[in-house]
Parts: structure tokens; C-alpha cells; sequence
């Protein structure tokens, strides 16, 4: 393969149908950008799930190149940031998405949505923490800023076998918390255990067929990952003056709740976004990441693959079936 030319997972549209094709490409199709980066790993969130399947209509244009994490090694550089030899980290900006991703081995984008890789992090591990992990540590800094405390008692984490509530679950025993890890997976009990979690929650605890407007009060804050009637129920367990931090739908986008919990327990509900995310909230949440996330438990997490594995992946992170975190070795099977 001549160094200007690279492996990629492409998606095709025909008929309304979305497909992945596996070509060679040419320097000359990368978009525009004044850093081009030779990627070496990306990883696999529940969008990329829905890229590759053609869902949602997160994707105008085709042909396509997904992926909306990666993390490399700049090759070319136009900024004053970054120069080759760099290694870098970037996730969100709506890359995968609008702008062509990861699934590539090689990708160009704008100097600002890269993020220096932090000393003591590898790329391997920069994506197996990858959107996922980052949005987790998010929502811990958020949570912290409204008053998460130790002696609160159980921080509850739903759809903690995913991506994101397994590196929550992680993160939060690290610091010392008390953490109820929510799955609907009974037979994950013991990952999540091993991970950190304290008390396992199956998902039917957080779904009653007929849900009080105002539960008694047991949670010490929470991430919820899920979203719909999960979100809608455990807010109303929230003890007074807490907060949940909301970052998924897998469980549906429509809540159903009183504003009891807000105006009589005083509790928030706060949305994180980690596609938009200022740089300076990017760098401290990396930085607190290598600091608060046990590596150990990461690896333990993280399974890897290759670009012409992520089809049959993607359909199963859909169904709730991926555990954890996958990294894509890039150049794997290329």
C-alpha cells in the first residue's frame, strides 16, 4: 500500500439500504482539515451502532467513512498546536457523523477538536475509555459540582454493562463512592462487581408497572445511561438535594415524571453533552481520567477487534449485548 493511501471501512447508500465496503483510498479523498492524523485505534459507542446500521439520520451524505473516536498519530500539520509525531485523542464534533471518522487509517480535521494525549495514557486505552469514558467522567465532574458527597450513601448507575456505566461504576469506587449498579443483564452481576459495584439493581426495580410520582428517598445522586421510563422512575427515588446526571436514551427519549422530585426534594436533573464540549473541559476531564479511572479495571473491561468486525458489532451493541468497551485495531485485517 503507498504511504498516501489507506484501508477504511466506507458505508454506501442504495435504495435507502446502508452498507460497509472495505477499500483502499487515496490521500485526495480525506476532507478538509489542517491536521491529518494516522490513526491507529478507534472503539465503538452505541452511535456508531446506529451509523453503521443507518439509523437515525445521523449521516447525510454517503459514501462514508464512521467512527466517532480515534486516536493516532499526527502525519501532517498546518496548525501551530500539533506537529507530526504528535500523539492526539479526539472524540465528538460530530465526526462519524457530518464529518468523515475513525474507521480509516488515516483521518484529517480541525487542530481544535484534537486533544494532546496525556502522559501516562496509551491509544490503545485512550480508546478503550473513548466517548464512553469521557462522557462518564463528565458526569462525575458535574455530579461533583453539585454536591456529590462520600458519605451520601449508594450513587446509583444504570445500564452500568455498557460502555459508559461500566467505566461510572469504575471511576466512582476509585474515588470511594458507594455504588447500586442497574442492569437489566442478571448475569452481569458479577463483572460489575468486579468492577466496583456494591449493590446490584435489576432494571425491573427502576421500571414499575405503576410508578409513584414520589419514592422514598434512596439514592445518593446518579448516572442514568438509559434514558425513557428508567430516567422518568429513578428520579423520583433521589434523595433531597441531588442530582442525576442524564447521558443516554438507549431506553427511549420520552420521560414521564411530576415535578415533585424538583420542587419538594430540590433535585436536578443535569444533561451532559460530550460532542461540544469546550477544550478546557476536555483537557480536565482526560487529565482526571489517567488520575481516577484504575487501568487495571479498564483492560479488564475492553475486548478488541478489527473494522470488518463493527457490522456484526454494531448490531449488538443495539441489543444491549455489548459488555464494556470495544477498541478497534485499525490496520487489523486490512
Amino acid at each position: 500500500m503507498a504511504s498516501n493511501q489507506f484501508g477504511a471501512l466506507l458505508l454506501e447508500e442504495k435504495d435507502g439500504k446502508v452498507s460497509a465496503a472495505f477499500p483502499t483510498l487515496d490521500g485526495s479523498a480525506l476532507p478538509q482539515g489542517d491536521v491529518t492524523v494516522d490513526v491507529t485505534h478507534s472503539t465503538l459507542n452505541y452511535k456508531d451502532g446506529l451509523i453503521l446500521s443507518g439509523l437515525g439520520r445521523l449521516v447525510r451524505k454517503y459514501p462514508h467513512v464512521p467512527g466517532i473516536d480515534f486516536a493516532g498519530t499526527v502525519s501532517a500539520s498546518q496548525s501551530p498546536d500539533y506537529k507530526p509525531g504528535d500523539k492526539v485523542i479526539l472524540t465528538g464534533w460530530r465526526v462519524g457523523e457530518l464529518h468523515w471518522g475513525g474507521y480509516a487509517q488515516k483521518a484529517r480535521v480541525k487542530s481544535e477538536w484534537l486533544v494532546p494525549m496525556p502522559a501516562g495514557l496509551t491509544p490503545q486505552r485512550a480508546m478503550a475509555i473513548g466517548t464512553a469514558g469521557f462522557t462518564a467522567m463528565l458526569a462525575v465532574l458535574d455530579l461533583e459540582a453539585h454536591g456529590l458527597k462520600r458519605d451520601g450513601g449508594e450513587v446509583l448507575v444504570t445500564g452500568a454493562a455498557g460502555g459508559v456505566g461500566s467505566v461510572a461504576v469504575a471511576i466512582l469506587a476509585k474515588l470511594g463512592y458507594t455504588v447500586a449498579a442497574s442492569t437489566g443483564r442478571a448475569d452481569q452481576a458479577d463483572y460489575l462487581k468486579s468492577l466496583g459495584a456494591s449493590t446490584i439493581v435489576p432494571r425491573a426495580e427502576l421500571t414499575p408497572e405503576k410508578p409513584k410520582p414520589l419514592a422514598g428517598e434512596r439514592w445518593n445522586h446518579a448516572i442514568d445511561t438509559v434514558g425513557g421510563l428508567v430516567l422518568s422512575n429513578l428520579v423520583t427515588g433521589l434523595k433531597y438535594g441531588t442530582a442525576v446526571a442524564a447521558c443516554g436514551n438507549a431506553g427511549g427519549i420520552d420521560l414521564n415524571m411530576t415535578v415533585l422530585p424538583f420542587i419538594l426534594r430540590g433535585v436536578k436533573l443535569l444533561g451532559i453533552d460530550s460532542v461540544m464540549r469546550p477544550f478546557a473541559d476536555r483537557k480536565a476531564a482526560w487529565h482526571r481520567l489517567v488520575r481516577d479511572l484504575p487501568m487495571d479495571r479498564l483492560d479488564a473491561m475492553t475486548t478488541t477487534a478489527g473494522l470488518r468486525d463493527l457490522p456484526g458489532l454494531a448490531a449488538k451493541i443495539l441489543k444491549g449485548q455489548v459488555r464494556g468497551r470495544v477498541v478497534i485495531e485499525v490496520a487489523r485485517g486490512i
